[in-house]
């Protein structure tokens, strides 16, 4: 893992910062925390999180639909906003990272590194390799996260959980927060054809209450396009999202099996950012 990388970290157990001894990342305290041989760390501690985070094949079915570009609007507006605030160096930390997808075009675009933060093993493997600027660590978006207070230039939360008081705990004075939410309309052409799970109407106003008092919003954008895919890229983007855990593959597949070919489905999403306060 990048020294710059393990730098930001801290020990889970402690808050002391660590560092790398050989394939181990050690505190003062003396707790040790072992290098996969993917090149991530885990950094969870006591009992496993209720949700255990994407499985291998979530993780598999992400990693696909977005190295195929489908995603790329949405990706290159996460770079945008970030660039935008002109961050001087330092670590961007992606809460929820995933695959490690939009960090890496974020990092690719500025100067500094990248720390993906996902609570699923499977997540972390890929992203531990999506950049040479990039590290990853297993890390429960809903505890204290492992990384040093003011520690990040800029923090990403791409489609994940939110925890505001960390995510503020762990941004620079000044630093910018990227959020991305479905919007209502995401995935139209497939939400109502498949059963999926619908975006509540209220979900920008419940994330600005989210984040009020703690972040100020600074600007805002829809991200909406036309994709074009056939079935199996279809159950690729149900498999990789929060319907999958609702829904059996089997079941999925064969409506999909049902619809035309191509499918046009509706991408919408609100990019917003916000000031730490």
């Amino acid at each position: 893992m990048l020294d710059d990388v393990v730098g930001v970290l801290v020990c889970p157990h402690c808050g002391a910062e660590l560092a790398a001894a050989g394939q181990s990342l050690r505190c003062a305290s003396g707790h040790v925390f072992d290098l996969a041989r993917q090149g991530y760390v885990s950094l969870l501690t006591g009992h496993p999180p209720a949700a255990t985070g994407d499985t291998a094949a979530m993780v598999a079915a992400r990693a696909a639909f977005l190295a195929a570009g489908h995603y790329d609007p949405i990706a290159d507006q996460v770079r945008d906003a970030v660039a935008e605030a002109r961050p001087e160096g330092g670590c961007v930390v992606d809460v929820g990272a995933g695959t490690g997808h939009y960090l890496a075009r974020v990092v690719d675009a500025i100067p500094g590194t990248g720390l993906a933060l996902d609570v699923s093993k499977y997540a972390c493997r890929r992203a531990a390799k999506i950049h040479p600027r990039v590290g990853a660590a297993v890390a429960d978006a809903w505890r204290a996260l492992p990384v040093r207070s003011a520690g990040a230039s800029a923090v990403l939360n791409v489609f994940a959980p939110r925890n505001a008081a960390e995510m503020h705990r762990v941004l620079r004075p000044g630093g910018r927060l990227v959020v991305v939410t479905p919007n209502p309309g995401h995935l139209g052409g497939l939400v109502a054809e498949l059963g999926l799970l619908s975006v509540d109407e209220r979900k920008q106003e419940r994330l600005d209450q989210q984040l009020g008092g703690l972040f100020e919003p600074v600007g805002q954008r829809t991200c909406e396009f036309t994709m074009r895919l056939d079935r199996a890229e279809a159950e690729a983007v149900v498999g990789m999202g929060p319907s999958a855990w609702h829904s059996s593959a089997e079941d999925i597949g064969a409506r999909i099996a049902a619809l035309p070919e191509p499918v046009p489905v509706t991408a919408s999403v609100t990019v917003s950012v916000y000031r730490r306060e």
